[in-house]
């Protein structure tokens, strides 16, 4: 690219310049975001499966169990920390 000496240009070749780069700039930000789009559009693919995926698939629910057994960790953990406390 040429350099240019801006000090030697006129108001009217200045204001010409501007408008040229501007009008560049805009070109390249229109092909830029084209292309993001074009790029989210296919990544979009593998969300809309995703969310096909997980809505097909039953949750599974805990057993009864399972949750007293979470319980039950759950209280020896506290009686752990009581003693603990009570010392301090």
């Amino acid at each position: 690219m040429a350099k240019n000496d801006l000090d030697a240009l006129s108001i009217e070749e200045l204001a010409l310049l501007r408008e040229n780069a501007t009008d560049k700039l805009l070109e390249k930000v229109a092909a830029r975001r084209a292309e993001l789009e074009a790029e989210l559009e296919k990544l979009s693919q593998y969300d809309r499966l995703a969310k096909k995926s997980a809505a097909s698939v039953p949750l599974a629910k805990a057993k009864k169990n399972d949750e007293k057994k979470s319980d039950e960790t759950a209280k020896r953990s506290d009686e752990v920390k009581d003693p603990i406390a009570k010392a301090a």
